[in-house]
């Protein structure tokens, strides 16, 4: 078997107008009464190594494996429309499944499956059916770079709930060094990471946190706002106020009033 589909040209040429290329993947073995067996073992061989290049945001990587499997789909599926559209939608649910376990949102990655197979049912040549590849997968991967783009590192995340953590009066620099201590960095890279990975300055960050503390307090208790004010490391009430109305787009007053009411 002596063809080969580089990624760059399964997702726009057609089956019957690929290049004839040195293929040096290794062969798999295909009974021409049962083509799809094969595949099936190829798949559960490359299945760790694709899912695995998902997770760690490998595209190359997973695009390498991808091409291998598709030389083998083509080569069972030819010139049997229908087989190959089972084995291709068996690769994009494969891919799929490796997405969310990555972290994508169920409920996306199951529209886009429901999506996909609605669309593969109509499609009757074989340009729509690359056209309709290359569209399934990259849906997969933008969606799981979307969201590791949007993941926290994990020191980051250490050092936000240390902040969360931290008795809602204590100074700002003994949070800082508390915050700096579990993500395991000098406080002063503490607050240019923070700044680089939330787009929020550190004093912005233990405001919110005593903000939402505020809440809580306002919520549970018939404290007044002044006590709660002081409590959560504010200056005055009047300052706590005008910091509460920014947040929470409401008063501190207002704000219990409706809190308590829904829990009565």
């Amino acid at each position: 078997m002596k063809t080969r589909c580089h990624a760059a040209d399964w997702a726009k040429t057609p089956r019957c107008a690929m290049p004839q290329i040195e293929n040096n993947f290794p062969a798999v073995t295909v009974n021409p009464s049962r083509p799809y067996d094969s595949i099936r073992e190829l798949y559960l061989y490359e299945e760790p190594a694709l899912l695995a290049s998902l997770h760690r945001g490998d595209r190359r990587e997973a695009m390498r494996i991808i091409n291998l499997v598709l030389v083998h789909i083509y080569s069972a599926g030819h010139e049997r429309s229908e087989m190959l559209k089972i084995l291709l939608l068996e690769l994009v649910v494969m891919m799929s499944r490796g997405a969310v376990e990555a972290g994508a949102p169920q409920s996306e990655v199951i529209g886009f499956c429901y999506r996909h197979i609605t669309e593969l049912i109509a499609i009757t040549d074989d340009e729509q059916l690359a056209h309709w590849l290359r569209e399934a997968l990259l849906r997969i991967f933008d969606e799981v770079e979307r969201v590791r783009a949007t993941r926290l590192p994990a020191n980051v995340q250490k050092a936000l709930d240390a902040i969360r953590a931290a008795p809602a009066g204590t100074g700002l620099e003994t949070v800082r060094r508390a915050a700096a201590r579990a993500a395991g960095v000098p406080p002063r890279q503490l607050t240019q990471l923070l700044k680089a990975r939330t787009g929020r300055s550190f004093s912005d960050l233990v405001r919110e946190a005593r903000i939402e503390h505020a809440c809580e307090l306002l919520a549970k208790t018939e404290q007044p706002v002044a006590v709660i004010a002081t409590d959560c490391g504010f200056c005055d009430q009047s300052y706590f106020t005008k910091v509460f109305q920014k947040m929470k787009k409401t008063t501190p007053r207002l704000y219990r009033e409706a809190a308590q009411g829904r829990m009565r």
